[in-house]
């Protein structure tokens, strides 16, 4: 697969703009576009797809990119087919794949991917890149089909990985022990990303960005802390 992915953790972080602490990757990954189609369909805070667009918009204006709500074409399928690009925006998980669903975008989003078609994601739209979006922090507001994502990827990812704070009182689950709870029943590997931090894949290749490491959770063992500089390719050879 000639995979050309960008999978951020988080749109925004603390005290920067929308889309800002990540400039210089996605122009990386944006080199030679002039467009990219915006997928609006997360939601954040229920806002509208338009709204949400504009938003977005307006930060790919600074970079000389034109950017374009999928809800804009008649026919979201052709749009997608003949996108330079596609950036998926954060918001709730289980909102996004099933409008993916039920506007048939996933298996165009997977074939346009395998010929090598940029594919940006935060939050959410990085949660659907994976095998399924069993690992999302997001509550299941609505019902969807399946779990099955769009399978960018052959694990699963964790944005905004949060470590457990030794000074709280609470006495709720940790990230660690919700996602050794998946793996009492799921055999894909789990990918913890901090708030700030990234996956660049290409082909079968894949590197950390970003300030920090990325926790790493295997069906079997203690889970791994990795840096940046650290071989993660073993996760593009998971089941």
């Amino acid at each position: 697969m000639s995979r050309n992915l960008l999978l951020i953790s988080t749109s925004t972080t603390h005290g920067t703009g929308y889309l800002e602490h990540a400039e210089a990757e996605i122009k990386k990954l944006l080199e030679g576009k002039k467009s990219i189609l915006f997928i609006p369909y997360a939601r954040p805070g229920g806002i509208s797809h338009n709204d949400y667009t504009a938003k977005a918009r307006k930060a790919f204006a600074q970079w000389g990119i034109s950017l374009t709500g999928v809800q804009e074409y008649d026919d979201a399928v052709k749009a997608v087919r003949e996108a330079e690009a596609v950036f998926i925006g954060g918001g709730n998980t289980f909102v996004l794949l099933r409008q993916l669903y039920q506007n048939k975008l996933v298996e165009p989003l997977r074939e346009r991917v395998r010929q090598g078609m940029p594919y940006m994601g935060t939050s959410a739209g990085t949660n659907v890149a994976g095998k399924t979006i069993g690992t999302t922090n997001d509550m299941p507001i609505v019902h969807v089909k399946t779990f099955d994502a769009l399978q960018l990827v052959p694990f699963n990812i964790n944005p905004h990985f949060l470590d457990p704070d030794p000074s709280s009182t609470h006495m709720g689950e940790t990230r660690d022990t919700r996602i050794a709870e998946f793996h009492h029943h799921n055999r894909q590997p789990v990918v913890g990303l901090r708030e700030g931090s990234m996956l660049r894949v290409q082909g079968d290749k894949i590197q950390l960005l970003g300030p920090h490491p990325a926790r790493v959770f295997l069906q079997t063992g203690k889970p791994m802390e990795f840096k940046a500089s650290e071989d993660l390719n073993f996760l593009m050879e998971a089941y």
